[in-house]
Parts: structure tokens; C-alpha cells; sequence
């Protein structure tokens, strides 16, 4: 990331509200003359558009989307839209065409692709790509959102993200590591700034179901202990029943016992790609209940339990409505952050660079002091 993409997006984002429903109509027209350039744009629609008036035609479209999240595919949307195109070609003034045609060119010019875009003009739904389908979700007002001002995060040389308030410095830097980052020289990482530490406890297999503790688990705690650097752990779950649930705390509750742990205890929830994975088939409720499962018993152990996810996580995993009580740590990796529920951390990259850590590491940001 780099301070003037930063800034560039916000600027970007400032016009937003001034679009005009006809601006958000002509997206579809301007989507299919821009098709050879363009990989997918998604818009849904329905087929109603012969009964509108042209300045209407965006607005009625709009709404014609169910109230809860939908899923398309890619020939799905393509019909949709050229039904929507034919109806509304006449009625599409070329001034407001020719609009339409440079805020596109300026996006892709910009790098933007098909979930940036659909973001742009949908900024009353959050909007997820997953494996090749868009879901859209309507932002719930009954959720708690966060605070953050876009203004108030910068960059420093280092490309570590910091969070301002009234020109004061607020937010604290950290990381998190597994057996990945192979020996860490925690001298060196406390050296470099680092507050806090989440730690990779272990994982439960996602084929065989089998819970088995990072190699480094040990080294790594007692690492950062030893050099002052507060620490959290966390804990990839694949837990398929409540007893495993139950399972999966009672083993991070008795393997940190031992130690000073002032930050949350974290359940890892994270989608995983193979096809034989266990926990794949999980509704949403299900995944929900386990979760909620295991942060209670961590509550009841005198933790502070936290859930760990991505946009997919938190949007088609679990039901947010449910877990509103937990701290949540986000994992998204973007100069601008989109997730509107409230968060405590944010895992901004994958490939951050620490003192003392040979290759990458995950830098996060948290907002408040998160001891225990």
C-alpha cells in the first residue's frame, strides 16, 4: 500500500454520493459496451424496465433485489443484463452515456476490476466475490458499526499503518505468526515496535479432524514473553459438533494456562479450498452455534474470547447477528477499508516486513489497548 492510493481512493470515494439514480441505471449499458475490456461486472436486475419511466428505470431495479443476500452466476448475470439493456437502451440519454462511459474508463484506468466497480455504485450492500458468483447483503442497521475515520490511518516509510486521532497517534502494532515465520530473533521484534503478538497455538486437521499444536507454538509464546511483547494466541478450528467445540477450548485453555496471556484467546474461522475439508458441508447456523460454543468457554476460563475471519467469513460463514458480543479481528487486505461492522483488529497485510523475522508476516492493527 502507498499513502497516495490512499488518498486516491478517498477522493474517489467522495463522489459517490452525488450519483444520481440515472448515473446507476446507465452502469448496465456502459458494463456491455465496455465487455471486451472488462472481465465481469455484476448487476442484478429483474424484469420490469418496459413499465418505467427512464428517469426511474435505476430506482425500480434497485429494489427489485430481494431484502436478503442473493448469489449469481456469471451466465446468470450476463442474461440479466441484456434483458435490462435492451429494454432501456432507447430510454438512455447519450449525455448521461457518455458519463457513465468515462467513470468507467477513469476506474479501469485506475486498475479497478469487476468487485471494485460493483462496489463503487453499490454502496448500500457489501458486496463478496466468491468462486466465481457476487453476493450482495444489505448493510443491517440493527449491527454495530465501527467509527474509524478513512482519514485518520497513514503509512509511515516502513509502509506500517498507524491510526490518528486529533493529530494523536492511537493504535498499537502487531503481528501474528505460526511455524511459517521459522525462528523469530523476539529481541529484535520488540526492538521494532511490536506491542503484541497473536501466537499460533494449533489447529484441528480439516481432513481427519485430529487437534495438533504448532511446531513453534512453545518458542514463539515464551519468545515474546521474555522480550515484553504482550500476547494472544489463536486456534484454526474445524470443529464439525458442540463437543468438538467444547474439545477445541478445553485443549487452548489447558495449553495456556502456564502462561501470561493478556490479549484475546482467538477462534480462527477461515474457509478452507479442498474439497474433502470437514467442515465445508457446515450451515450457517451450525458454524454459528460452534462458534459461539467455544467463546463462551473461553469466557468462562477468565479470557477475552475474539473470532478471526475475512469478509467471507463474517458475510457467508457466520451470522453476525448472533455474535455481536465478541470482538472481532478482520483479516482484509486493501488501501481502504470496506467492512462496516464493528472490529478491534485489522490484518491489513500478509506481507509485512518485521526486525528480527526472515520474510513475510501479518501486521495488524488494533485501536485500544486490548489487555486483558
Amino acid at each position: 500500500m502507498r499513502e497516495n492510493n490512499l488518498q486516491g481512493k478517498r477522493r474517489r470515494k467522495k463522489h459517490r454520493r452525488s450519483e444520481n439514480s440515472i448515473l446507476a441505471g446507465s452502469i448496465i449499458l456502459c458494463i456491455i459496451t465496455l465487455a471486451s475490456v472488462t472481465v465481469c461486472l455484476v448487476t442484478v436486475f429483474q424484469n420490469r424496465a418496459a413499465q418505467l419511466q427512464k428517469v426511474e428505470v435505476m430506482r425500480e431495479l434497485e429494489t427489485a433485489r430481494q431484502e436478503i443476500e442473493q448469489s449469481y452466476s456469471q451466465d446468470e448475470v450476463d442474461q440479466m443484463i441484456q434483458e435490462t439493456v435492451n429494454q432501456t437502451k432507447e430510454q438512455t440519454s447519450q449525455e448521461v452515456s457518455s458519463e457513465f462511459l468515462g467513470k468507467m474508463r477513469e476506474m479501469m484506468e485506475a486498475g479497478e476490476g469487476a468487485t471494485d466497480m460493483l462496489r463503487y455504485f453499490f454502496t448500500e450492500e457489501i458486496v463478496v466475490a466468491d468462486a466465481g458468483r457476487y453476493y450482495f447483503f444489505p448493510i443491517q442497521e440493527n449491527l454495530k458499526k465501527h467509527t474509524y475515520d478513512p482519514q485518520g490511518f497513514q503509512l509511515d516509510g516502513d509502509q506500517i499503518l498507524h491510526y490518528y486521532e486529533n493529530g494523536e497517534r492511537v493504535s498499537h502494532k502487531g503481528i501474528d505468526v505460526s511455524k511459517y515465520q521459522d525462528s523469530i530473533n523476539w529481541k529484535k521484534v520488540a526492538d521494532d515496535e511490536v506491542e503484541y503478538a497473536f501466537i499460533r497455538l494449533g489447529i484441528r486437521g480439516y481432513t481427519e479432524g485430529e487437534i495438533l499444536v504448532d511446531d513453534t507454538f512453545q518458542e514463539n509464546i515464551e519468545g515474546a514473553l521474555d522480550n515484553d511483547i504482550d500476547v494472544g494466541v489463536y486456534f484454526f478450528t474445524q470443529a464439525t459438533s458442540e463437543a468438538e467445540a467444547e474439545e477445541e477450548a478445553a485443549f487452548v485453555i489447558d495449553s495456556i494456562e502456564r502462561y501470561d496471556v493478556t490479549y484475546p484467546v482467538v477462534l480462527d474461522i477461515e474457509a478452507v479450498t479442498n474439497t474433502n475439508a470437514r467442515a465445508s458441508d457446515l450451515t450457517k447456523e451450525e458454524r454459528t452455534k460452534y462458534c459461539i460454543t467455544f467463546c463462551e468457554k473461553i469466557k468462562e476460563a477468565g479470557y477475552t474470547p475474539m473470532i478471526y475471519g475475512n469478509l467471507k467469513t463474517f458475510m457467508l460463514m457466520l451470522d453476525l447477528e448472533q455474535l455481536e458480543e465478541y470482538d472481532k479481528w478482520l483479516a482484509y487486505y486493501d488501501e481502504e477499508m470496506y467492512f462496516p461492522y464493528a472490529f478491534k483488529i485489522w490484518q491489513y497485510t500478509n506481507r509485512g516486513n518485521v526486525s528480527g523475522i526472515a520474510g513475510d508476516v501479518d501486521l495488524n492493527i488494533s485501536f485500544e489497548d486490548l489487555r486483558n
